[in-house]
């Protein structure tokens, strides 16, 4: 899309400015006395000031008006959006829900923002620590009003529509099969096109990263040039009847009005902005010989908790790859795990399940609820004729995957009325195999 441009590596330092206003960027300082055009000079901090310089988050923003001019905030509703996770008691039952329904716009029009539903999340904004999974599904473009998330960064993924974001720092348009980022604290505005769904995986306390590649080496899964973060765009426009700011903030909503357009950032350089990646660009490592490998290895993005190899959340993506390992039971296998699993079903059908888990629905496997493929996929898959051959062909399956014990909401387990309470049934059907006269080359 035009007004996107390579994004050459995570934590490395960018520069744009709009060509409309050529020069916009000052030289030589961050904050001179007088900036270029008469712009005023704002710095966007992602990190503490005293981070390392490898890990150090901040943009300088160079402004029409700066951000602080704004009548003061005022709680509003929160709708479906909490972080109130006691409201119902825990449940750590196998847990899938049926494509969640997004509103007609002849009944009502639905944002972006009014749209968000949470369906489970564990931790705690205060203290920056946490995740939270929503979804959101709105039929009607943002107007005149923009949202803030002071609590951590949001990843975006489109299921069905594409989005067009308007961020301070340019527009990304993102498409089904893409996802974005907007990172803690960044003000963004949603257009869509018709009725649209997606998946949102928030953190708290950490930025989204690569994850680090070990034995793999230099190359492999999603490389670092093909995210893509948008060129300065700004709009010079007074709201004579108020622009909105929605501000997340300790998990509640509050808004407050200014009389101009908040994307009047003319110019911009640091190494912290929103960006997009297409998820067609990932270079799939797997097994080459034997084994079912673990989903790590289809990482696209991790935040990393303060335990050395443990992550608050990892984005995995289960992408069109060849099947070829020998002597082994192909799909994932059954387990428990210390981790929570969510996942999303962005197009065709997961090869574990290719019934009843579907595109724009998801499934929850809490930490230690034991899961795995069904019985249909079980038989198939243990009588197979081994040969290569390619798998997930036309489908994206997803995963946030995290560390934390996730807590469900009230609207995942009964206001929203798309759980799948049948879904346990999947593994009734499997059959008991056992025979103890069992001799190796026996079947």
């Amino acid at each position: 899309m035009a007004g996107l441009k390579y994004l050459s590596g995570f934590g490395n330092e960018f520069a744009s400015e709009d060509p409309r206003c050529p020069g916009a960027l000052p030289e030589g300082q961050n904050s001179p006395q007088v900036c270029p055009y008469g712009l005023y000079a704002e710095q966007l901090s992602g990190s503490a000031f005293t981070c390392p310089r490898g890990t150090n988050k901040r943009s300088w923003l160079y402004r029409i008006l700066p951000s602080v001019q704004h009548k003061p905030f005022s709680p509003i509703t929160c709708g479906n959006l909490t972080d109130d996770w006691n409201e119902v008691e825990p449940d750590p039952n196998q847990l899938r829900w049926k494509p969640f329904i997004i509103t007609k716009a002849l009944e009502k029009k639905v944002d972006f923002v009014e749209g968000l539903h949470t369906i489970c999340g564990a931790g705690d904004s205060k203290s920056r620590n946490g995740i939270a999974i929503h979804i959101y599904t709105c039929n009607t473009s943002m107007i005149d009003r923009c949202f803030q998330n002071s609590d951590g960064d949001f990843l975006i993924v489109p299921q069905q529509g594409e989005i067009l974001v308007t961020t301070e720092f340019g527009k990304m348009m993102v498409e089904p099969n893409e996802i974005c980022v907007i990172q803690h604290g960044m003000r963004f505005s949603v257009d869509v096109f018709g009725e649209t769904r997606g998946y949102i995986l928030e953190v708290y306390g950490a930025h989204f990263e690569l994850p680090d590649l070990g034995p793999i080496g230099a190359n492999g899964l999603a490389n670092p040039r093909d995210f893509l973060t948008p060129v300065a765009w700004f709009e010079d426009r007074t709201v004579a009847s108020g622009y909105t700011i929605i501000n997340k903030y300790q998990g509640k909503l509050f808004s407050c009005q200014q009389d101009f357009s908040p994307f009047n950032v003319v110019a911009w350089h640091g190494n912290y902005a929103p960006y997009k990646y297409n998820l067609e660009n990932f270079m799939v490592i797997n097994c080459v010989a034997f084994d079912h490998a673990d989903p790590s290895i289809f990482t696209v993005l991790t935040a990393k908790s303060t335990r050395p190899g443990v992550a608050i959340a990892d984005f995995v993506i289960f992408p069109p790859r060849w099947g070829v390992a020998d002597h082994t039971f192909r799909p994932p296998y059954y387990h428990r795990n210390c981790m929570s699993e969510f996942m999303g079903l962005i197009k065709g059908r997961y090869e574990a399940k290719e019934e009843g888990f579907q595109c724009g629905g998801a499934s929850l496997h809490s930490m230690m609820t034991p899961h795995g493929p069904d019985a249909d996929c079980f038989e198939k898959n243990s009588t197979a004729k081994l040969k290569p051959e390619r798998v997930a062909e036309g489908n994206m399956a997803f995963m946030f995957e995290s560390s934390f014990s996730m807590a469900v909401t009230k609207w995942g387990l009964e206001t929203c009325q798309r759980l799948d309470k049948s879904y346990y049934k999947c593994w009734e059907p499997l059959k008991k195999h056992f025979n103890p006269n069992w001799k190796p080359g026996s079947m």
